[in-house]
């Protein structure tokens, strides 16, 4: 429970935010592309796939947090 506490705590963290967040720009960019560019495109995203689009960058930004973490707090 310590772990998760301290991990949730490192996701408003200054100090690692704006990497996570240049990481999840690029790559939820990237997975964005391929996941929902022709859907964008053609005018057919629905409310299902923008959250899934929304997740696209959310998770990359969550996994960055964790790297982060792993590598200073481990």
């Amino acid at each position: 429970m310590k772990a998760i506490r301290e991990y949730c705590l490192c996701l408003g963290n200054k100090k690692m935010m704006p990497t996570a967040v240049k990481v999840a720009l690029v790559v939820g960019s990237i997975l964005f592309t391929i996941n929902h560019g022709a859907a964008l495109i053609k005018g057919q995203m629905t409310g299902d796939r923008w959250i899934a689009a929304t997740l696209t960058y959310i998770v990359p930004y969550l996994v960055n947090i964790h790297g982060q973490y792993i590598s200073r707090y481990k």
